[in-house]
């Protein structure tokens, strides 16, 4: 398997875990509500790290496309 195919099966490994994510924090947004503040300032529980690692892979999934393509970000 070549470099590509690699950073291509990564990317598409996260965005399906993005998606699985996405889905879970819709069930949970219907079940318990979600404000603003529960969104960007909790401290525990299933928000808590939510964002964080949705955020990571975002940004892994962006860097990994400029890899694949050979162009940067900056």
């Amino acid at each position: 398997m070549s470099d590509i195919e690699a950073l291509k099966q990564e990317k598409q490994a996260l965005i399906d875990k993005m998606l699985v994510m996405q889905k879970q924090f819709i069930e949970y947004e219907h079940q318990h509500g979600v404000s603003g503040k529960d969104y960007w300032a909790s401290g525990d529980g299933f928000l808590s790290s939510y964002r964080q690692e949705y955020m990571d892979m975002a940004n892994r999934v962006v860097d990994l496309a400029h890899q694949i393509v050979g162009s940067s970000r900056l």
